[in-house]
């Protein structure tokens, strides 16, 4: 695919062709008419799920672009556009003798000057799993259009929310706003980002990624990564109070997303997210699943963040424990559930039941808490991974599960 240049005229004359139409322009000045006018047409079917290398995410792309224009941001791709191609290889992770395969995408990038000495980066990926395929876990027999509403239509009607917002605001460091392509094929386009900026790197203050926001749940959990990557975010984070948002902090500066790319690169980092739901990676991830009241509220507490920090000083970088590594990746069977990633207390909290897999089975429901599994006490998160990683297919265990307050033994047998 060739991605198609746009001019910074040429935007022009498509935002004001379409004043008036209902389809571009027409930005409400950070309202929630216009983050639902954002996502309607990212998760629309018209983009079939904006697949990296597709029509689907060029049209994204452009619609991007324009509302970056829209905003009066420049263009800080390539010679003079919002766009960044690239071309990157890649290996079908299941057969490691194939052949490279070559993805082409485009990071859409554009810049906030403020004449500070320092630049904030906001981050979110645009691209998603078009009709499925690696990744996808819907289990019809036909392809469906993955529409991503939240997966991550969220994050990119939340990055150009904040540009509205940094625009009328925030003076005390530049922005540089980035919609990543290539995020669902292994961070592609924020890792070709780093290696060849557009902007000068140690200029870079922090990172900030929106990946999955439109979820927010009635206990308003909100997950941010990344808090142990600056010794002066846990202060400014645990001072915030917005909306009754309860954040849930995890120190890495390492995750599957896009501020993975730049923290390798020794820049501090967050990344915002509201939990796995049981539309994740699946067909009915739609517009009318997103809570645009809580996506408000999660966008109120980044702007929060930016307020704390908008003095042009350089955050202090740190290292943190990559809490992944030690998880086993190896695994030769599943329960068939979702967990729960902004659960905190005593056990791995199930967010959904996939059907016909183990955990349904054997009776296990939404909600449930895994306390144990045969022999092994399950007490966070990775160690219900460390759990798992030790069972094989056939093998039948008793499965130790909170439900409602009860706790009850299932018998599990593994596919």
């Amino acid at each position: 695919m060739n991605i198609i240049r746009i001019s910074v005229l040429s935007l022009f004359l498509v935002v004001t062709s379409c004043k008036g139409t209902g389809q571009l322009g027409q930005h409400a000045g950070g309202s929630t008419e216009q983050l639902r006018k954002d996502i309607s047409y990212l998760a629309s079917d018209a983009l079939e799920g904006r697949e990296t290398g597709k029509p689907g995410a060029q049209l994204a792309a452009t619609y991007i672009a324009t509302r970056m224009a829209e905003l009066k941001l420049a263009p800080m791709g390539d010679e003079g556009t919002y766009f960044q191609e690239f071309a990157m290889p890649q290996f079908d992770p299941h057969n490691p003798h194939s052949t490279t395969s070559v993805v082409r995408g485009s990071n859409v990038i554009g810049f906030m000057d403020h004449g500070a000495e320092h630049t904030i980066v906001i981050g979110a990926h645009y691209d998603h799993l078009g009709y499925g395929g690696f990744g996808s876990l819907y289990i019809g027999a036909e392809p469906a259009i993955h529409n991503g509403a939240d997966d991550n239509a969220s994050g990119v009607a939340g990055l150009l929310y904040l540009a509205e917002v940094c625009k009328k605001q925030f003076r005390g460091n530049n922005f540089l706003f980035i919609a990543f392509a290539g995020e669902e094929r292994g961070l592609l386009g924020s890792n070709y980002f780093v290696k060849n900026a557009t902007t000068d790197l140690s200029s870079v203050n922090f990172m900030l990624n929106m990946d999955m926001i439109g979820r927010l749940k009635a206990e308003k959990s909100l997950a941010v990564y990344g808090v142990g990557t600056s010794p002066e975010w846990k202060p400014v984070l645990e001072a915030l109070q917005i909306d009754s948002i309860q954040m849930v902090p995890t120190e890495s500066g390492v995750g599957p997303s896009d501020h993975t790319s730049f923290y390798h690169e020794g820049i501090p980092v967050l990344h915002f997210f509201t939990g796995q739901h049981e539309d994740y990676h699946k067909p009915s991830d739609d517009t009318d699943k997103i809570n645009f009241a809580g996506m408000q509220s999660v966008l109120k507490y980044i702007e929060a963040v930016l307020q704390a920090l908008d003095d042009d000083a350089k955050l202090v970088f740190q290292e943190t424990q990559d809490s992944t590594q030690s998880m086993r990746t190896d695994f030769k069977v599943t329960l068939g559930v979702m967990p729960d990633y902004l659960y905190s207390g005593k056990g791995m909290r199930i967010d959904g039941v996939r059907p016909d897999r183990p955990a349904a089975k054997a009776g296990i429901l939404k909600g449930d808490i895994v306390l144990r599994m045969s022999d092994l006490e399950v007490i966070d998160m990775m160690s219900y991974m460390e759990a798992l990683g030790t069972f094989v297919p056939g093998q039948t265990i008793k499965v130790l599960i909170e439900h409602e307050g009860v706790q009850l033994e299932k018998e599990v047998t593994f596919d």
